[in-house]
């Protein structure tokens, strides 16, 4: 048994009806993990109170998640920075055998979380695993506009989309995660981005649990650009190249119209000088990318940027007990302490 925890590090933003299914799923899915196991509720700046007493009541009889509180942040940052501000959190103040990070609406199923804790025993904790979607369970639609992401990701950066944010952590990686600037903006990209060892594990996608998705369109589109903005060097170095070879056919285009110009008298009057400034339009547009990104790229290298394990404690509001397993549920204090926090 490890003699540290396993922290179920699960960001909520108004979700607290899919969280209160959730934990008893979590409670039941975990009786054969040989560990002690804790959630962490992380609450995005939610606009909606959490019942806390409701939530007490739901895990008063939990044994096996033998701990549960939220961590409140102060203000809404997105999924993506509020995991990145809970994985500090967790690597600073709270030791652990294994942090394990999934949605709050059950889309990421909860028996999952043991096949993930007992693949990453396999890996001998060298590795952090990652859930690789076999299936999905989205709407037609958002799926169709999830495959242009991921073929717009592959384009620009050159890397298949193929991991999420469900995923284990050894304990022994999460200092080295927490120390990735680009975790500001993609967990999954910056654990790509900054060569940990990772495996995966096939799971398929389960339906929400209640409520309606707050992904749409526009979310999709900021996440997609938050993971390519991880990869912005090699996206840059990509787009300059692709730059340079329109620059080049620009250029063999401009010699094939004056050699055709002054050796044969194919031209059409006046075709010659309407195509040539277009293709010295296009050119010096290509000279302006390419200038544009090359000095982004040097100016980024130089922006030391947001370094989570420093910079958290800015959006930590405090915690909030729900349940503690080691005294038969909460105690007096900490309902006081909720009650509080609620007002």
């Amino acid at each position: 048994m490890h003699v540290e925890p396993v922290i179920l590090l699960i960001p909520v933003f108004n979700d607290w009806e899919s969280v209160g299914l959730l934990l008893p799923l979590l409670e039941r899915e975990l009786r054969g993990v040989d560990a002690r196991v804790h959630a962490l509720l992380l609450d995005d700046g939610s606009t909606e109170l959490v019942n806390v007493d409701e939530l007490a009541e739901r895990c008063a009889d939990f044994r096996h998640l033998q701990r549960v509180e939220i961590l409140r942040l102060q203000r809404n940052l997105g999924h993506q920075r509020a995991l990145a501000v809970g994985l500090s959190h967790v690597a600073a103040h709270l030791p652990c055998s294994a942090v394990v990070v999934m949605d709050a609406d059950g889309e990421d199923a909860p028996q999952d979380v043991p096949r993930l804790l007992r693949e990453l025993d396999c890996r001998d904790r060298n590795a952090i695993i990652f859930a690789e979607r076999t299936k999905r369970s989205e709407s037609l639609t958002f799926r169709f506009f999830y495959w242009l992401y991921r073929v717009a990701h592959l384009l620009l950066t050159g890397i298949p989309v193929r991991i999420g944010n469900f995923s284990a952590v050894p304990s022994e990686m999460l200092p080295r995660i927490v120390v990735v600037s680009e975790l500001w903006n993609h967990y999954a990209a910056s654990v790509v981005k900054s060569r940990l060892p990772f495996e995966t594990v096939p799971t398929r996608r389960a339906n929400r649990l209640a409520g309606a998705s707050k992904m749409n369109l526009v979310s999709l589109v900021i996440h997609g650009l938050s993971a390519i903005s991880v990869f912005s060097e090699r996206t840059g170095v990509r787009l300059i190249i692709a730059g340079a070879c329109l620059a080049l056919i620009t250029l063999v285009g401009l010699g094939t119209i004056a050699t055709i110009r002054l050796t044969t008298d194919w031209a059409v009057p006046g075709w010659a000088t309407y195509t040539s400034g277009l293709l010295l339009l296009l050119f010096g547009q290509m000279l302006t990318l390419i200038l544009v990104y090359v000095l982004g790229i040097l100016q980024k290298r130089d922006d030391a940027g947001f370094l989570p394990i420093r910079d958290h404690v800015h959006f930590v509001a405090g915690t909030t007990p729900i349940h503690d397993q080691r005294v038969g549920g909460v105690s007096v204090e900490s309902l006081e302490e909720a009650t509080e926090a609620r007002r």
